[in-house]
Protein backbone atom coordinates (compact mmCIF):
# COMPACT_ATOMS: atom_id res chain seq x y z
CA UNK A 1 0.00 0.00 0.00
CA UNK A 2 1.05 3.59 -0.62
CA UNK A 3 1.17 5.76 2.47
CA UNK A 4 -0.34 9.20 2.01
CA UNK A 5 1.14 10.52 5.23
CA UNK A 6 3.82 13.06 4.39
CA UNK A 7 7.30 12.48 5.77
CA UNK A 8 8.89 15.11 7.98
CA UNK A 9 11.00 16.37 5.06
CA UNK A 10 7.99 16.50 2.73
CA UNK A 11 5.98 18.41 5.32
CA UNK A 12 8.84 20.90 5.73
CA UNK A 13 8.90 21.49 1.96
CA UNK A 14 5.15 21.98 1.91
CA UNK A 15 5.16 24.40 4.84
CA UNK A 16 8.16 26.36 3.58
CA UNK A 17 6.75 26.83 0.10
CA UNK A 18 3.32 27.76 1.44
CA UNK A 19 4.90 30.41 3.65
CA UNK A 20 6.79 31.78 0.66
CA UNK A 21 3.66 31.74 -1.50
CA UNK A 22 1.61 33.52 1.15
CA UNK A 23 4.20 36.14 2.14
CA UNK A 24 6.07 36.77 -1.10
CA UNK A 25 4.01 35.60 -4.10
CA UNK A 26 0.35 36.33 -3.30
CA UNK A 27 0.93 40.01 -2.35
CA UNK A 28 2.30 40.85 -5.83
CA UNK A 29 0.05 38.55 -7.88
CA UNK A 30 -2.57 41.08 -9.00
CA UNK A 31 0.04 43.79 -9.62
CA UNK A 32 2.17 41.44 -11.75
CA UNK A 33 -0.92 40.42 -13.70
CA UNK A 34 -1.75 44.07 -14.39
CA UNK A 35 1.86 44.86 -15.41
CA UNK A 36 2.16 41.75 -17.54
CA UNK A 37 5.50 40.81 -15.93
CA UNK A 38 7.15 39.87 -12.67
CA UNK A 39 9.42 42.65 -11.34
CA UNK A 40 13.09 41.96 -12.11
CA UNK A 41 14.22 42.92 -8.62
CA UNK A 42 11.84 40.36 -7.13
CA UNK A 43 13.22 37.62 -9.39
CA UNK A 44 16.77 38.52 -8.36
CA UNK A 45 15.73 38.38 -4.71
CA UNK A 46 14.15 34.91 -4.91
CA UNK A 47 17.11 33.59 -6.89
CA UNK A 48 19.39 34.78 -4.08
CA UNK A 49 17.19 32.75 -1.72
CA UNK A 50 17.84 29.63 -3.80
CA UNK A 51 14.23 29.28 -4.96
CA UNK A 52 14.03 28.03 -8.54
CA UNK A 53 11.64 26.19 -10.83
CA UNK A 54 13.22 22.91 -11.84
CA UNK A 55 10.34 20.66 -12.77
CA UNK A 56 12.08 17.34 -12.14
CA UNK A 57 13.55 18.38 -8.79
CA UNK A 58 11.80 21.47 -7.46
CA UNK A 59 14.09 23.96 -5.77
CA UNK A 60 17.16 21.93 -6.64
CA UNK A 61 18.83 24.40 -8.95
CA UNK A 62 21.57 25.44 -6.55
CA UNK A 63 24.07 22.90 -5.38
CA UNK A 64 25.09 19.57 -6.85
CA UNK A 65 24.09 15.98 -6.27
CA UNK A 66 27.74 14.87 -6.30
CA UNK A 67 28.88 13.28 -3.11
CA UNK A 68 25.38 12.69 -1.77
CA UNK A 69 24.47 9.26 -0.48
CA UNK A 70 22.28 7.28 -2.84
CA UNK A 71 18.74 7.04 -1.55
CA UNK A 72 15.23 6.70 -2.87
CA UNK A 73 14.39 9.52 -5.25
CA UNK A 74 11.77 11.95 -4.01
CA UNK A 75 12.21 14.79 -6.50
CA UNK A 76 8.89 14.28 -8.25
CA UNK A 77 6.94 13.99 -5.00
CA UNK A 78 8.68 17.05 -3.57
CA UNK A 79 7.95 18.80 -6.85
CA UNK A 80 4.18 18.30 -6.80
CA UNK A 81 3.96 19.26 -3.12
CA UNK A 82 5.92 22.47 -3.60
CA UNK A 83 4.31 23.43 -6.90
CA UNK A 84 0.78 23.14 -5.52
CA UNK A 85 1.69 25.60 -2.78
CA UNK A 86 3.46 27.98 -5.18
CA UNK A 87 0.55 27.94 -7.63
CA UNK A 88 -1.79 28.58 -4.71
CA UNK A 89 0.14 31.83 -4.38
CA UNK A 90 0.09 32.55 -8.12
CA UNK A 91 0.62 30.26 -11.14
CA UNK A 92 2.06 32.90 -13.48
CA UNK A 93 4.71 33.95 -10.98
CA UNK A 94 5.50 30.30 -10.27
CA UNK A 95 6.17 29.67 -13.96
CA UNK A 96 8.36 32.80 -14.04
CA UNK A 97 10.74 31.61 -11.32
CA UNK A 98 14.37 31.24 -12.46
CA UNK A 99 15.54 27.72 -13.19
CA UNK A 100 15.71 25.06 -15.89
CA UNK A 101 11.91 24.78 -15.97
CA UNK A 102 10.51 22.42 -18.58
CA UNK A 103 13.92 22.21 -20.23
CA UNK A 104 15.42 20.42 -17.24
CA UNK A 105 13.84 16.93 -17.50
CA UNK A 106 14.99 16.14 -21.08
CA UNK A 107 18.57 17.13 -20.24
CA UNK A 108 18.52 15.14 -17.00
CA UNK A 109 16.99 12.05 -18.61
CA UNK A 110 18.73 12.04 -22.00
CA UNK A 111 21.75 14.35 -21.81
CA UNK A 112 25.34 13.15 -21.65
CA UNK A 113 27.23 13.75 -18.39
CA UNK A 114 29.04 16.65 -20.07
CA UNK A 115 25.76 18.19 -21.26
CA UNK A 116 24.20 17.92 -17.82
CA UNK A 117 27.16 19.65 -16.23
CA UNK A 118 27.41 22.31 -18.92
CA UNK A 119 23.76 23.28 -19.17
CA UNK A 120 22.48 22.69 -15.63
CA UNK A 121 25.41 24.19 -13.73
CA UNK A 122 24.48 27.71 -14.90
CA UNK A 123 21.62 27.70 -12.40
CA UNK A 124 24.00 27.57 -9.43
CA UNK A 125 25.02 31.23 -9.82
CA UNK A 126 23.58 34.30 -8.10
CA UNK A 127 22.36 35.60 -11.45
CA UNK A 128 18.80 34.44 -12.29
CA UNK A 129 18.75 32.30 -15.41
CA UNK A 130 16.09 30.33 -17.27
CA UNK A 131 15.87 27.25 -19.44
CA UNK A 132 13.04 26.51 -21.88
CA UNK A 133 11.45 23.70 -23.88
CA UNK A 134 10.41 24.23 -27.53
CA UNK A 135 8.24 21.56 -29.09
CA UNK A 136 5.06 23.34 -30.22
CA UNK A 137 4.84 24.76 -33.75
CA UNK A 138 2.06 26.34 -35.83
CA UNK A 139 1.40 22.92 -37.42
CA UNK A 140 2.47 20.70 -34.52
CA UNK A 141 0.79 21.18 -31.18
CA UNK A 142 -1.24 18.26 -29.86
CA UNK A 143 0.37 16.01 -32.46
CA UNK A 144 3.97 16.22 -31.32
CA UNK A 145 5.01 13.80 -34.08
CA UNK A 146 4.22 16.49 -36.65
CA UNK A 147 7.27 18.68 -35.91
CA UNK A 148 8.42 20.44 -39.09
CA UNK A 149 11.48 22.33 -37.83
CA UNK A 150 14.34 20.82 -39.85
CA UNK A 151 17.84 19.79 -38.82
CA UNK A 152 20.28 19.33 -41.71
CA UNK A 153 23.51 17.50 -40.93
CA UNK A 154 26.61 19.47 -41.90
CA UNK A 155 30.27 19.29 -40.91
CA UNK A 156 30.57 19.80 -37.17
CA UNK A 157 26.86 20.03 -36.44
CA UNK A 158 23.40 20.77 -37.81
CA UNK A 159 21.59 23.66 -39.50
CA UNK A 160 18.16 24.27 -37.95
CA UNK A 161 15.27 26.05 -39.66
CA UNK A 162 11.77 26.49 -38.29
CA UNK A 163 9.41 28.29 -35.93
CA UNK A 164 8.37 27.50 -32.35
CA UNK A 165 5.36 29.05 -30.60
CA UNK A 166 3.95 29.34 -27.06
CA UNK A 167 7.35 28.79 -25.42
CA UNK A 168 7.36 29.50 -21.67
CA UNK A 169 10.26 31.84 -20.74
CA UNK A 170 11.54 31.40 -24.30
CA UNK A 171 12.67 34.99 -24.79
CA UNK A 172 14.91 35.20 -21.73
CA UNK A 173 16.13 31.60 -21.58
CA UNK A 174 19.89 31.01 -21.59
CA UNK A 175 19.21 27.88 -23.63
CA UNK A 176 16.21 26.14 -25.18
CA UNK A 177 15.70 22.43 -25.83
CA UNK A 178 14.48 22.47 -29.45
CA UNK A 179 12.93 19.51 -31.24
CA UNK A 180 13.57 19.17 -34.97
CA UNK A 181 13.51 16.46 -37.64
CA UNK A 182 16.41 15.24 -39.78
CA UNK A 183 13.93 13.71 -42.24
CA UNK A 184 10.17 14.38 -42.12
CA UNK A 185 9.56 11.17 -44.10
CA UNK A 186 10.84 9.15 -41.13
CA UNK A 187 8.11 10.55 -38.89
CA UNK A 188 8.86 10.15 -35.20
CA UNK A 189 12.10 8.28 -35.91
CA UNK A 190 13.51 11.36 -37.60
CA UNK A 191 13.17 13.62 -34.58
CA UNK A 192 16.14 14.94 -32.64
CA UNK A 193 16.48 17.19 -29.60
CA UNK A 194 19.03 20.02 -29.55
CA UNK A 195 20.09 22.51 -26.90
CA UNK A 196 20.18 25.89 -28.64
CA UNK A 197 21.91 28.62 -26.67
CA UNK A 198 20.82 32.24 -26.48
CA UNK A 199 22.83 34.44 -28.83
CA UNK A 200 23.39 31.69 -31.40
CA UNK A 201 23.34 33.31 -34.87
CA UNK A 202 20.04 32.64 -36.62
CA UNK A 203 18.17 32.02 -33.34
CA UNK A 204 15.83 34.80 -32.21
CA UNK A 205 12.73 35.66 -30.22
CA UNK A 206 10.32 37.31 -32.67
CA UNK A 207 7.40 37.99 -30.36
CA UNK A 208 6.16 37.91 -26.76
CA UNK A 209 2.54 36.77 -26.78
CA UNK A 210 -0.23 38.67 -25.00
CA UNK A 211 -2.56 36.24 -23.29
CA UNK A 212 -5.89 36.10 -21.50
CA UNK A 213 -4.37 34.39 -18.46
CA UNK A 214 -0.92 33.86 -16.95
CA UNK A 215 -0.18 37.41 -18.11
CA UNK A 216 2.82 37.86 -15.82
CA UNK A 217 4.60 34.87 -17.36
CA UNK A 218 6.61 35.33 -20.55
CA UNK A 219 5.40 33.30 -23.54
CA UNK A 220 7.52 33.62 -26.67
CA UNK A 221 7.63 32.83 -30.36
CA UNK A 222 11.05 31.67 -31.55
CA UNK A 223 12.56 31.58 -35.02
CA UNK A 224 15.47 29.49 -36.32
CA UNK A 225 16.92 30.69 -39.62
CA UNK A 226 19.96 28.74 -40.86
CA UNK A 227 20.91 28.36 -37.20
CA UNK A 228 24.10 26.31 -36.78
CA UNK A 229 24.09 24.06 -33.70
CA UNK A 230 27.29 22.09 -32.95
CA UNK A 231 27.16 18.33 -32.59
CA UNK A 232 27.96 18.58 -28.90
CA UNK A 233 24.57 20.27 -28.44
CA UNK A 234 22.67 17.30 -29.87
CA UNK A 235 20.95 16.01 -26.73
CA UNK A 236 22.37 12.62 -25.82
CA UNK A 237 24.99 12.79 -28.56
CA UNK A 238 25.10 10.94 -31.89
CA UNK A 239 25.37 7.57 -30.15
CA UNK A 240 21.89 7.86 -28.66
CA UNK A 241 20.37 7.89 -32.13
CA UNK A 242 22.84 5.54 -33.81
CA UNK A 243 22.12 2.77 -31.31
CA UNK A 244 18.36 3.27 -31.17
CA UNK A 245 17.68 1.54 -34.49
CA UNK A 246 14.23 2.48 -35.76
CA UNK A 247 13.03 3.73 -32.38
CA UNK A 248 11.77 7.34 -32.41
CA UNK A 249 14.36 8.53 -29.88
CA UNK A 250 13.77 12.27 -30.36
CA UNK A 251 10.06 11.75 -29.93
CA UNK A 252 10.70 9.54 -26.91
CA UNK A 253 12.71 12.32 -25.27
CA UNK A 254 9.69 14.62 -25.63
CA UNK A 255 7.24 12.05 -24.31
CA UNK A 256 9.48 11.07 -21.38
CA UNK A 257 9.56 14.75 -20.41
CA UNK A 258 5.76 14.84 -20.25
CA UNK A 259 5.71 11.87 -17.87
CA UNK A 260 7.60 14.05 -15.37
CA UNK A 261 6.02 17.42 -16.11
CA UNK A 262 2.35 16.51 -16.43
CA UNK A 263 2.04 15.77 -12.68
CA UNK A 264 3.71 19.15 -12.05
CA UNK A 265 1.14 20.87 -14.28
CA UNK A 266 -1.63 18.95 -12.52
CA UNK A 267 -0.34 20.11 -9.13
CA UNK A 268 -0.40 23.72 -10.36
CA UNK A 269 -4.05 23.30 -11.40
CA UNK A 270 -4.79 21.88 -7.95
CA UNK A 271 -3.12 24.89 -6.33
CA UNK A 272 -5.27 27.26 -8.41
CA UNK A 273 -8.46 25.37 -7.54
CA UNK A 274 -7.54 25.34 -3.87
CA UNK A 275 -6.89 29.08 -3.89
CA UNK A 276 -10.31 29.78 -5.45
CA UNK A 277 -12.03 27.34 -3.10
CA UNK A 278 -10.42 28.71 0.08
CA UNK A 279 -11.01 32.34 -0.92
CA UNK A 280 -14.70 31.66 -1.61
CA UNK A 281 -15.18 29.52 1.50
CA UNK A 282 -13.73 32.30 3.66
CA UNK A 283 -16.17 34.88 2.25
CA UNK A 284 -19.17 32.56 2.63
CA UNK A 285 -18.24 31.85 6.26
CA UNK A 286 -17.77 35.54 7.10
CA UNK A 287 -20.66 37.10 5.26
CA UNK A 288 -23.47 34.56 5.44
CA UNK A 289 -25.06 33.04 8.57
CA UNK A 290 -25.24 29.29 8.89
CA UNK A 291 -28.82 29.13 7.66
CA UNK A 292 -30.80 30.20 4.66
CA UNK A 293 -30.96 28.95 1.08
CA UNK A 294 -27.72 30.56 -0.12
CA UNK A 295 -25.68 29.08 2.72
CA UNK A 296 -26.89 25.56 1.98
CA UNK A 297 -26.39 26.01 -1.76
CA UNK A 298 -22.86 27.33 -1.23
CA UNK A 299 -22.05 24.56 1.25
CA UNK A 300 -23.03 21.87 -1.23
CA UNK A 301 -21.01 23.44 -4.06
CA UNK A 302 -17.93 23.97 -1.88
CA UNK A 303 -18.11 20.47 -0.41
CA UNK A 304 -18.07 19.03 -3.92
CA UNK A 305 -15.14 21.30 -4.80
CA UNK A 306 -13.09 20.05 -1.85
CA UNK A 307 -13.88 16.47 -2.78
CA UNK A 308 -12.75 17.00 -6.38
CA UNK A 309 -9.56 18.79 -5.31
CA UNK A 310 -8.61 15.89 -3.06
CA UNK A 311 -9.33 13.33 -5.81
CA UNK A 312 -7.08 15.24 -8.22
CA UNK A 313 -4.36 15.48 -5.60
CA UNK A 314 -4.32 11.73 -4.99
CA UNK A 315 -4.12 10.99 -8.71
CA UNK A 316 -1.19 13.41 -8.96
CA UNK A 317 0.63 12.02 -5.95
CA UNK A 318 0.40 8.51 -7.41
CA UNK A 319 1.86 9.62 -10.76
CA UNK A 320 4.72 11.44 -9.01
CA UNK A 321 5.39 8.47 -6.72
CA UNK A 322 5.61 6.15 -9.72
CA UNK A 323 8.04 8.51 -11.46
CA UNK A 324 10.29 8.55 -8.39
CA UNK A 325 10.34 4.75 -8.29
CA UNK A 326 11.06 4.45 -12.00
CA UNK A 327 7.69 2.84 -12.73
CA UNK A 328 6.19 3.60 -16.16
CA UNK A 329 3.60 6.29 -15.46
CA UNK A 330 2.51 7.66 -18.83
CA UNK A 331 -1.13 6.68 -18.23
CA UNK A 332 -1.19 7.98 -14.65
CA UNK A 333 0.52 11.24 -15.67
CA UNK A 334 -2.10 11.74 -18.38
CA UNK A 335 -4.92 10.92 -15.96
CA UNK A 336 -3.90 13.40 -13.29
CA UNK A 337 -3.23 16.15 -15.81
CA UNK A 338 -6.57 15.69 -17.61
CA UNK A 339 -8.59 15.42 -14.40
CA UNK A 340 -6.89 18.26 -12.52
CA UNK A 341 -7.13 20.75 -15.39
CA UNK A 342 -10.86 20.28 -15.90
CA UNK A 343 -11.51 20.09 -12.16
CA UNK A 344 -9.73 23.40 -11.54
CA UNK A 345 -11.68 25.11 -14.33
CA UNK A 346 -14.95 23.85 -12.84
CA UNK A 347 -14.02 24.93 -9.29
CA UNK A 348 -13.01 28.44 -10.41
CA UNK A 349 -16.22 28.76 -12.43
CA UNK A 350 -18.37 27.78 -9.47
CA UNK A 351 -16.43 30.14 -7.20
CA UNK A 352 -17.14 33.04 -9.58
CA UNK A 353 -20.84 32.21 -9.57
CA UNK A 354 -20.97 32.18 -5.78
CA UNK A 355 -18.99 35.40 -5.36
CA UNK A 356 -21.10 37.57 -7.66
CA UNK A 357 -19.66 41.14 -7.77
CA UNK A 358 -16.68 40.06 -5.63
CA UNK A 359 -15.60 37.87 -8.54
CA UNK A 360 -15.33 40.73 -11.01
CA UNK A 361 -12.12 42.04 -12.59
CA UNK A 362 -9.47 43.08 -10.10
CA UNK A 363 -10.29 40.31 -7.65
CA UNK A 364 -8.28 37.14 -7.06
CA UNK A 365 -10.78 34.55 -8.30
CA UNK A 366 -11.43 36.40 -11.57
CA UNK A 367 -7.69 36.27 -12.25
CA UNK A 368 -7.51 32.59 -11.32
CA UNK A 369 -10.37 31.85 -13.71
CA UNK A 370 -8.42 33.43 -16.57
CA UNK A 371 -5.21 31.67 -15.53
CA UNK A 372 -6.68 28.20 -15.20
CA UNK A 373 -8.11 27.84 -18.70
CA UNK A 374 -4.74 26.93 -20.24
CA UNK A 375 -4.31 24.01 -17.86
CA UNK A 376 -6.60 21.83 -19.97
CA UNK A 377 -4.62 22.85 -23.08
CA UNK A 378 -0.85 23.00 -22.56
CA UNK A 379 1.32 19.94 -21.92
CA UNK A 380 -1.21 18.18 -24.15
CA UNK A 381 -4.92 18.93 -24.41
CA UNK A 382 -7.42 16.83 -22.48
CA UNK A 383 -8.29 15.05 -25.72
CA UNK A 384 -4.65 14.01 -26.11
CA UNK A 385 -4.52 12.83 -22.48
CA UNK A 386 -7.56 10.66 -23.11
CA UNK A 387 -5.88 9.23 -26.21
CA UNK A 388 -2.77 8.38 -24.14
CA UNK A 389 -4.95 6.65 -21.56
CA UNK A 390 -6.97 4.76 -24.19
CA UNK A 391 -3.86 3.50 -25.99
CA UNK A 392 -2.61 1.95 -22.76
CA UNK A 393 -6.00 0.49 -21.95
CA UNK A 394 -6.12 -1.33 -25.26
CA UNK A 395 -2.39 -2.17 -25.50
CA UNK A 396 -2.79 -5.74 -24.14
CA UNK A 397 -5.29 -6.46 -26.94
CA UNK A 398 -3.14 -4.96 -29.72
CA UNK A 399 -6.00 -2.72 -30.83
CA UNK A 400 -4.92 0.53 -32.51
CA UNK A 401 -6.52 3.66 -31.00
Amino acid sequence: MISFKLSEQQMQIKEMTHWFAEKEIRPIALVADELGKVPDEWLHQVNQMGIQLNTSSFGGGKGSSKGKKKREREGNRMGVLATEEMAWGDPAITLSLPGAGLGGPPIESSGTPEQKERFLSIFTTDIPRWGAYALTEPEAGSDASGVRTTAKKVEGGYILNGQKIFITNGGRASWVVVFATVDAKLGRAGQRAFVVEKGTPGFSCTKLVKKMGLRANETAELLLEDCFVPTENLLGGEELYETSGTKPSGFQVAMKTFDSTRPIVASMAIGIARAAYEYTLDIVRREYPSHGKFYYLASEILAEAEQDIQAARLLTWEAAWMADLGIANAKEAAMCKAYAGQMALDVCSKALELLGPTGLEGHLVEKLYRDVKVFDIFEGTNEIQHLVIARRQYAPYDIRV
